[in-house]
């Protein structure tokens, strides 16, 4: 079950700073909205998640811009997810009556199997009071473009309004009176037990012509409401895990649903930009863009749940990116395809808890990360396990990559971490470089598909020869060749299947990362130079990666102390962001983080599964096949129209 916690009571004219870990998701699959604990939605960026934002009080509580429901007085605050769903409930508790606040961004169509997903691009908002009488009060003040300027506001009735400015118009409805005044639209709604109002903000472009429509009647709202929430319980039916930990499980798989983009199979890294990796610190990064490597092991983890359309959905969209040549990839791009995403510093954005720079764009997209060709590889030989299509097209782009690692495995890079300073040769880089051959290799052989194989089998056993050189140089896999620093990546050594996790450079390479970059029980990614000032929290993912090597060398007592550990860091209604602060547990970095909970579906299936076998078992192999075949055997998921395709 979702957790609940009480949230604190604000009087109506406070203006709160809420906590990374205070707020709550919506989504359709185009974008996505925050709710913090007192009703105030405080970020929203429309018609996509890339879009400037137009609620972003989040980053500037003067400036920022928000939609707020909630009593009109002090209150406390529950929230929960409605079961199986996106769709938010938020009740209020007054001196006077009880006041619930159903949220949603509503979904067009039911098609929860397609990428074909509808978006009305709108915020819709139902209030109900529950008990006694409530003073509900309204307040919807966006700031268009990351805050840049007040918009226009003009009633078009007694309960509907338009606010247009730039490039951006907000058309917003509600069942009862509103009021334009002091830069926003504002309601107060007296409401008694069984009362019921509604109100919706919905996005258009401004030189779209709008003529004003009138309010929709209730069977309409509920409709939408009701759609919304069918949507959500439809695609999650299709979730197949019965593991350990499934409520948990079942809320990420959600989560990076609702940061898939429809349209293009495209999965956002996080929906936000700017939250502070440590509070008044400059590492404060854009996230809502597609990297090659978090959507891999993204669609890694809906793999293990017994997805296969998103995999599908996102291997098209790559092709068309990429004009399926392989010389030409990216590291990352934005949803829709584009290559360049010039970062920009928002300078008149104070910054979450003062943390500046606020920055659009991620200056990081032409880095050279090596890493990105082993995990696409990775993913390729996983989906072919499955049964996966694989078409003479895809095969010919994966042998690009494969020769392009061939070509470059010998550079420096800037690594899984994308550091901002002089590139280094990383042994996680050189670790997935040689997993893009070893896989390469394995689809070729077990396919009978044409490839150099011999010249692969080469280079992959120059990259063994060269990890194991680093390794026994210090007996234990440091950060970078020469270097004597711990990173927590290098945990990865087991899980890929290039040593037995009982190997004892293993052993002491976990030791040797624990020793140096953990604390209250996470882990830090690394404590070494990397082009930038301040500091950061513990990286979630790197802890679920240590429980993953506890499994698989036979201590699961220990691993499954430190889930109950990871999975008690969840807020209220299970959302995580990317890193925590030791000690106290408080979310640092954009929110909720699809790394975190793609780590933690994988990390529950790596624990059922491990019960099940006598661990450690000999000899390397890796992780997620080893989960798949578990899972997929127990449950005999081999859809026929995901059968193996000839390739000719």
């Amino acid at each position: 079950m979702t957790k609940e916690a009480p949230g604190l009571g604000a009087a109506s004219g406070d203006a709160m700073r809420q906590r990374i870990d205070d707020y709550a998701l919506l989504g359709d699959c185009h974008s996505a909205a925050l709710v913090g604990r007192d009703g105030s939605i405080d970020w929203a960026c429309f018609p996509r998640f890339d879009s400037p934002a137009v609620f972003c009080r989040i980053l500037d509580l003067r400036r920022g811009g928000s939609f707020r429901v909630s009593p009109d007085g002090p209150f406390q605050s529950r929230r929960r997810y409605i079961d199986d769903t996106n769709v938010l409930v938020t009740t209020f508790t007054t001196p006077t009556g009880v006041l619930e606040v159903t949220d949603c961004m509503p979904i067009r169509t039911g098609l929860a199997q397609s990428s074909r997903v509808g978006a009305r691009h709108s915020l819709l908002r139902r209030l109900r009071c529950v008990s006694g009488r409530v003073d509900a009060r309204v307040v919807v003040s966006p700031r268009f473009e990351y805050g840049s300027f007040v918009p226009r506001i003009r009633l078009t009735s007694r309960q509907t309004a338009e606010l247009v400015g730039g490039a951006d118009a907000l058309w917003v409805t509600a069942t009862r009176p509103l009021t334009a005044h002091d830069n926003a639209l504002r309601a107060r709604w007296h409401l008694r037990a069984g009362d019921e109002a509604w109100v919706e903000a919905a996005w258009t472009p401004s030189l779209v012509e709008r003529t004003p429509a009138e309010m929709p009647d209730l069977a309409t709202l509920r409709r939408r409401l009701e759609d919304t929430v069918a949507f959500w319980r439809e695609w999650i039916s299709h979730c197949a895990y019965e593991g350990d930990y499934t409520q948990a499980v079942r809320r990420s798989a959600l989560v990076l649903k609702a940061l898939t983009y429809a349209p293009s199979g495209a999965i956002v890294a996080a929906p936000t930009t700017s939250l502070p990796e440590e509070p008044g610190g400059v590492r404060n990064w854009d996230y809502r863009y597609t990297w090659l490597r978090d959507t891999t092991l993204t669609l890694i983890s809906l793999m293990l749940l017994g997805y296969q359309e998103e995999t599908l959905a996102f291997q098209h969209w790559l092709e068309r990116t990429s004009a399926g040549r392989a010389d030409d990839v990216q590291i990352m791009y934005s949803i829709r395809g584009h290559r360049l995403l010039p970062e920009v510093e928002l300078s008149h954005l104070e910054g979450h808890q003062s943390s500046r720079p606020v920055r659009a764009g991620n200056g990081a997209v032409k880095q050279l990360q090596l890493d990105v060709f082993g995990e696409m590889l990775e993913g390729a030989w996983l989906f072919s396990k499955m049964g996966g299509r694989m078409s003479q097209k895809n095969w010919d782009f994966l042998r690009g990559l494969v020769d392009d690692v061939c070509m470059r495995w010998r550079q420096p890079d800037q690594g899984l971490w994308e550091i901002r300073d002089t590139p280094r040769h990383f042994i996680h880089s050189k670790l997935l470089c040689w997993v893009a051959l070893d896989r390469a290799i394995r689809i070729a052989r077990a396919r009978r598909l044409p490839a150099p194989v011999g010249r692969w089998a080469r280079e992959r056993a120059l990259l063994r020869e060269y990890l194991l050189r680093e390794g026994t140089r210090l007996g234990w896999f440091p950060q970078s060749e020469g270097s004597d620093r711990a990173d927590a990546s290098v945990l990865q050594l087991p899980a890929l299947g290039f040593l037995p996790s009982a190997h004892p450079l293993v052993s002491h390479t976990v030791e040797h990362v624990r020793a140096r970059l953990e604390k209250g029980g996470l882990l830090y990614r690394y404590h070494a130079p990397d082009g930038l000032s301040g500091g950061e929290g513990t990286f979630l993912l790197c802890s679920f990666w240590l429980h993953d090597v506890l499994v698989h060398s036979g201590r699961t007592e220990e691993a499954e102390e430190l889930l109950r550990h990871l999975l008690s860091l969840a807020n209220d209604v299970g959302l995580y962001a990317e890193e925590a602060v030791p000690g106290t547990g408080e979310a640092l970095g954009n929110f909720p983080q699809a790394f975190t909970h793609m780590a933690l579906v994988a990390s529950c299936a790596q624990l059922s599964a491990g019960r099940s076998f006598q661990l450690p078992r000999p000899g390397a192999y890796d992780y997620a096949d080893f989960a798949l075949t578990y899972h997929l055997g127990r449950r005999s998921i081999f859809m026929s129209h995901f059968s193996w395709e000839a390739v000719h």
